[in-house]
């Protein structure tokens, strides 16, 4: 029985989270060779976020979202990308389909990210904005195309559930961790869509009509909202991983979990924050 999160009884550190600012109604990014444009505006929030390690397991990937999971690898080097596609990408795919009981499971890559110096290893910088990275406009289309590519034969699917497998390995204590919002204090109307558009230059008119220009994909950024609850799981090991819903389709419980990296002022760390996140599709007949 999942016990009940009260945030009350635990200790918490202020987080910065980067919040769209009111004025933000129209997001696009831009991505053309070697430029990139965003026109959403954004405002640096402080906020509580809770220490989740002496209640962690009292989460529930169906009720809040997400949950930590104890779930050791067997990769040596996770920023050495033949072990990772060998050794790696079969382990998340075994572990979400056991993990969801789902029928199928399609594998949506995996991305490095480094709190500094992020080209090494080709990782990314780690991300600060406050988001979900897959909004629920045009979910259940992109998905059919994802369905039909890896299973061209397959039945087809009534419900499909998209998550992150979020996993650091650098040595604790991590001084840019990820930040969890619990789901029950989001409002299923927050978050407007983030389109993302590939193109060979970026517009002169960023804000301006699309003129037949077609998304790629779309995330979700959010308002400030000062009844999310933030929480945050400290001193990670490489054993662990932080499993939590990106979008699923089925409504009737948690379906997504909006998140940030942030800076933890209090984390003595001495290695900069190195991890790994695993995205896929798990498809239901």
């Amino acid at each position: 029985m999942t016990t009940a999160v009260n945030s009350n009884q635990l200790s918490s550190v202020t987080g910065v989270m980067n919040y769209l600012a009111p004025e933000s109604k129209v997001l696009r990014r831009f991505t053309a060779p070697g430029n990139s444009v965003n026109t959403g505006i954004y405002d640096a929030h402080e906020v509580p976020v809770y220490n989740g390690r002496p209640i962690q397991d009292s989460f529930d990937f169906d009720v809040h979202g997400f949950e930590i999971v104890h779930q050791p690898s067997a990769v040596k080097d996770f920023t050495d990308k033949e072990e990772m596609d060998r050794v790696y990408i079969p382990e998340v795919e075994k572990f979400v389909k056991e993990r969801t009981g789902a029928d199928e499971v399609a594998v949506r890559g995996w991305t490095l990210r480094r709190a500094e110096a992020p080209k090494e290893n080709d990782s990314q910088p780690a991300a600060g904005l406050v988001h979900v990275d897959f909004a629920p406009e045009g979910a259940e289309e992109r998905a059919e195309i994802i369905y039909q590519k890896t299973f061209p034969d397959g039945p087809g699917f009534s419900r499909v559930l998209t998550t992150s497998f979020w996993r650091v390995f650098s040595p604790a204590p991590q001084d840019w961790p990820l930040a969890l919002c619990d789901f029950n204090s989001v409002d299923p109307a927050e978050g407007l869509p983030n389109q993302l558009f590939f193109v060979d230059e970026i517009p002169e008119k960023p804000y301006g009509p699309l003129n037949g220009l077609k998304n790629e994909v779309s995330g979700s950024e959010f308002h400030y909202n000062p009844e999310h609850k933030w929480y945050y799981f400290p001193d990670m090991g490489r054993d662990e991983a932080l499993f939590f819903k990106l979008n699923d389709t089925d409504h009737s419980h948690a379906w997504r979990v909006v998140h940030s990296a942030f800076f933890d002022q209090t984390a003595q760390a001495t290695e900069p924050r190195h991890s790994v996140e695993f995205r896929t599709y798990a498809f239901f007949h």
